[in-house]
């Protein structure tokens, strides 16, 4: 079938002798995902526009790939961009949404007051009622030299997502160099992104997020949606002041890894922003439709996603040393554990923290769990701990490795 006979067929399929605003509306919408999936040729893509799409770019790191067959860096400069794009028209109210999850947690004056709490539950919920925005380009502005280069991304597929690797050229950069990309065409309110470039050598951290160092309570429903939704977010005490002392002593390059949805980016990268050394945030590539499906997206298969997610940032930076650090709750310890097995010259330390603020954790931070995920890896390689002040010790004998070289 062409693409002039399916563009015929949706046309009829949602359209009557006399189409309606809406109908119309439904059947451009239809077309463009069905469209979505005709990959980066499809003809029927259209540049977004300013005044009815909301975009959001994710920060990224940028890398110098490995050539496969010499297995040496090239002098180029990669990064994969991420962008989201939805309809600014047509939003859903969330009113309903925002009275469910309020009783659902049982709001009341101990977060902060109910007008400021729901206040809260709205802003963060709605990204989850937008609708996404199939089929779109968008043109990135890199300013990477007197001139800024100039970047057309590929259609958004069926979740309104493009994620797109861009090679940005040979350029000279130096290690930790920040550049803020910008999208063309979208006015004095640019919407822009930080790409920080990271040299093929060096210590790189991957962190989770959740329970690590933000209180989320993972394994309690109604804590992830309260945390998530209602509080103010709050980090893991101790955990900012480490961070930052990973940072000056190792100067790594930062990814967190978390398995929240990608819904969630604004609110977690404000966390960061506030609390922890700035970097990447990886997210799972799916909504959610109800509250079930939000509690499952942070705790189902997250050992596989995470591992996933790893393996792209080990094929990124092969040569980096990696420091992992996450928690009991989920399945970090053997996700971490998986990695080692593969790359042991990559993974070079895994730091656990053992949640004792959650209930029912006996066995998740019994000793006999974390001997089993860590049977085959060294017991120098990896800790656990419970107060972020235990780990100074650990963190200067990373350091030492770099006076080892």
């Amino acid at each position: 079938m062409s693409v002039a006979d399916a563009r015929k067929e949706v046309y009829e399929a949602t359209a009557s002798t006399s189409p309606t605003p809406v109908q119309e509306k439904r059947g451009s919408a239809l077309l463009n995902f069905f469209s979505s999936f005709l990959g980066p040729k499809n003809p029927l893509a259209h540049p977004a526009n300013p005044r009815k799409h909301t975009v959001w770019l994710l920060d990224n790191t940028a890398y110098q790939p490995v050539n496969e067959e010499t297995d040496e860096n090239q002098p180029c400069w990669n990064a994969e961009v991420v962008a989201c794009i939805f309809e600014t028209e047509g939003r859903r109210d969330v009113g309903n949404l925002v009275a469910a999850i309020a009783d659902y947690i049982g709001l009341d004056g101990d977060v902060g007051g109910d007008d400021e709490a729901r206040q809260r539950i709205t802003e963060r919920v709605q990204p989850f009622l937008n609708q996404v925005s199939p089929a779109r380009t968008l043109t990135l502005q890199v300013p990477m030299s007197r001139r800024a280069q100039s970047h057309r991304l590929d259609p958004s597929d069926r979740n309104g997502i493009i994620s797109q690797t861009v090679d940005m050229g040979n350029v000279e950069m130096h290690d930790g160099a920040v550049v803020r990309p910008r999208l063309q065409h979208f006015g004095d309110e640019a919407v822009s992104m930080s790409t920080t470039f990271a040299v093929p050598e060096g210590w790189l951290v991957i962190s989770d997020i959740d329970d690590t160092i933000k209180h989320t309570m993972t394994l309690e429903p109604t804590g992830i949606i309260r945390t998530t939704f209602a509080d103010i977010p709050e980090p893991v005490a101790g955990m900012p002041e480490l961070y930052k002392y990973v940072h000056a002593e190792l100067f790594p390059a930062w990814f967190y890894l978390s398995a929240s949805p990608y819904n969630l980016y604004p609110f977690l990268h404000d966390f960061l922003d506030e609390h922890y050394s700035p970097g990447t945030l990886v997210l799972r590539d799916y909504s959610w439709m109800d509250i079930t499906g939000l509690i499952k997206s942070f705790t189902e298969k997250t050992e596989e996603y995470k591992v996933d997610r790893m393996e792209k940032i080990q094929r990124w930076f092969p040569r980096r040393r990696v420091l992992c650090i996450g928690d009991s709750t989920q399945m970090d310890p053997e996700a971490y554990a998986e990695m080692y097995s593969r790359y042991p010259d990559w993974i070079h330390a895994i730091i656990i923290r053992k949640v004792k603020d959650v209930a029912h954790m006996e066995e998740k931070n019994a000793p006999a769990r974390f001997e089993k995920a860590f049977e085959h890896v060294p017991s120098h390689i990896w800790t656990v701990f419970e107060e972020p002040k235990e780990l100074y010790n650990f963190i200067d004998g990373l350091g030492m490795e770099d006076q080892a070289l």
